[in-house]
């Protein structure tokens, strides 16, 4: 019996999920790069400047990590480059000596910006002619996975928080 032969209708359908993801990922990537590197970042680096924006809040490293589902070491990768570049500055954590708080600098914040405008342009493009709802569903839809995949990874296997 091949896994195939073995999928309920449902783990059939999940694995068509996570195939499609896995390749709009990949894409989703390479655009990313295209239009960070207009200004001279990574779609990487453009990601951990807009996890400590969404935070609201400067925030550290592995909270960063956390947030894109990354591990602590590509994050940090991302975050001594930003450094390099003057992008972001470290600030002390009352909460922890060794885990400094990483917040965007003015530089930062101004290539933030101009990587909104043109994120704006482009997905308001890519998302024309799909249904809200349709796109509503499927924000719903991964989340929820990532959700489950958080708490497997953690070990949290009572469904809760």
């Amino acid at each position: 019996m091949t896994p195939r032969e073995s999928w309920t209708p449902k783990g059939k359908a999940a694995t068509d999920v996570v195939l499609c993801t896995f390749r709009a990922n990949g894409l989703f990537l390479a655009a990313g790069d295209l239009l960070a590197g207009q200004e001279g970042l990574t779609a990487a680096r453009w990601q951990v400047l807009g996890a400590v924006v969404v935070a609201g809040r400067p925030s550290t490293v592995p909270q960063i990590a956390r947030r894109m589902g990354l591990t602590r070491q590509a994050v940090q990768v991302s975050v001594n480059r930003l450094l390099g570049e003057g992008l972001v500055e470290t600030g002390e954590n009352p909460d922890h000596r060794r885990s400094p708080l990483i917040r965007l600098t003015e530089l930062g914040s101004a290539k933030y910006a101009a990587m909104q405008k043109r994120q704006a342009t482009w997905i308001n493009e890519l998302a024309a002619g799909l249904q809200r709802s349709e796109l509503a569903t499927t924000a719903r839809i991964l989340y929820e996975l990532s959700n489950r995949l958080d708490r497997e990874r953690r070990g949290d296997d009572d469904g809760t928080s």
